[in-house]
């Protein structure tokens, strides 16, 4: 059954105001449009992708879609003065009846593949499906004169999103009565369904608070945040996929030689990859050092010819009050954490540039909020997620990939030196997070903090 993804992109943003549609706006490095086509142009399940655009706007799209190279967007549609003049026209765009069409807001960025996962195997029995998140705030119906009239039940209420998915045959059918209705009015394309075929079933798939929609001004800096906070989960890639794709792949492992790192290297050279390891014990490279660090790097390329992957995973930590660590402890673990990332991406960077390769960072948990005693390591640890963001943006148009590892709390020498012995079952195995590290490399994600769970 082919799956086609309609994004609706035909809005013109008035109640944002500004000149541009709010579609074309940055958030995150990139205009708004670009994350939603990220996120169906990226997903195995998606066979092709349609773009229905206000015509004033074509070129701009135009120039947005040569730009990202995507594999799978086939059409490019112009939209009309009304909403569901978009979904008409990409509607009529296709003959097949038996297609799925999931209509979605070219303005709601945040969507994921788990919500088209599950959108699509519920259009396996229904021929209509709707994504709502469960509303948490109370609802009331005013009447006009602003007075209650009811208060529904709220555990039968939801917050209506994005997509909307239909086999073709039953939209146009909706929109074929519809269209006769001298009193047509909607919003959404589920409401068509439901007033016109009311024997229609409609299924609702469960929603995601942070699948927003841009509607005001405030909207965009929500957005931002949450994009800066945005996380992947680990752990997801079979191992034939992964191993198949780190085949012959050089990869240096910046602190190898033990924990997560020495994992990494043992793991990837049984998936047939060669893998190099690096660190103070193993080479005498101090990942803050460029001088060491480029060494490293020159010669693995002058014995493979070439370096696919890079992996920094040196950390230090004091877990004190700053008031009572002296400079000198602070500049260390400011050179490990940070310094030594920012030293390993710089010198690593050519490399990759020239195999379209990938490099992957470590953060931790207390990225997301300073935690006392923490304040150091923690913000530290911030700064990487800022900075695999930042490179991600930087290289994309040299499809170099930077991602971060965020992983709960893993049994490795570094941690029991810091909280001694943890009961069995508290902790990650450091080949858990090894083989998160390893479908990282060879995934398509980009600019994403990976989490990696017990």
């Amino acid at each position: 059954m082919m799956n086609v993804a309609i994004i609706l992109a035909g809005g013109s943003g008035s109640r944002l105001g500004g000149e541009l549609p709010k579609q074309f706006l940055k958030v995150a490095g990139k205009k708004i449009i670009e994350h939603t086509i990220d996120v169906f142009d990226s997903h195995d399940l998606i066979d092709e992708v349609a773009v229905v655009c206000r015509p004033d706007y074509m070129d701009t799209l135009k120039e947005i879609l040569a730009a990202n190279r995507y594999r799978k967007v086939r059409k490019i549609l112009p939209g009309g003065k009304e909403r569901y003049d978009s979904s008409l026209a990409a509607i009529n765009a296709y003959q097949d009846d038996d297609i799925n069409l999931l209509l979605h807001d070219a303005v709601r960025p945040l969507v994921n593949h788990r919500i088209i996962d599950d959108c699509l195997k519920a259009l396996q029995q229904y021929r209509a499906v709707d994504v709502a998140a469960t509303t948490t705030d109370t609802i009331v119906q005013v009447d006009a004169n602003d007075c209650i009239k009811a208060i529904p039940p709220r555990q039968w209420l939801r917050n209506g999103q994005t997509p909307q998915c239909f086999k073709r045959g039953v939209i146009r059918k909706a929109y074929d009565i519809a269209l006769k209705d001298p009193n047509f009015v909607t919003t959404d394309d589920c409401g068509v369904v439901r007033r016109y075929l009311p024997d229609e079933p409609i299924y609702v798939v469960d929603g995601e608070m942070f699948n927003m929609k841009v509607t005001y001004s405030e909207d965009l800096f929500l957005l931002d945040k949450l994009y800066q906070l945005k996380s992947v989960a680990g752990n997801q890639q079979p191992q034939e996929k992964t191993a198949s794709l780190l085949k012959e792949k050089v990869i240096v492992v910046f602190g190898g030689s033990s924990g997560i790192g020495k994992e990494i290297v043992t793991y990837a050279n049984q998936l047939g990859a060669k893998a190099y390891a690096y660190s103070r014990r193993e080479g005498n490279v101090d990942v803050a050092n460029p001088e060491k660090v480029a060494a490293a790097l020159q010669e693995v390329e002058k014995k493979e010819g070439r370096i696919d992957y890079v992996v920094c995973t040196p950390g230090g930590l004091i877990k004190e009050p700053i008031m009572s660590m002296d400079y000198k402890e602070i500049a260390a673990i400011v050179k490990t954490n940070y310094l030594g990332a920012v030293v390993v991406a710089k010198e690593s960077y050519p490399y990759l540039r020239k195999t379209a390769g990938g490099l992957v960072f470590f953060t931790s948990s207390t990225y997301s909020r300073g935690r006392m005693l923490y304040s150091i390591y923690s913000s530290t640890k911030a700064a990487l997620v800022n900075l695999t963001q930042a490179l991600s943006e930087e290289w994309s148009d040299d499809n170099v990939r930077v991602n971060c590892i965020n992983p709960d709390a893993t049994r490795t020498a570094f941690r029991i030196r810091h909280f001694g012995l943890e009961p069995d079952g508290h902790l990650l195995e450091p080949d858990q997070v090894a083989w998160s590290v390893l479908n990282a490399l060879v995934s398509v994600y980009n600019g994403q903090v990976i989490d990696v769970k017990r």
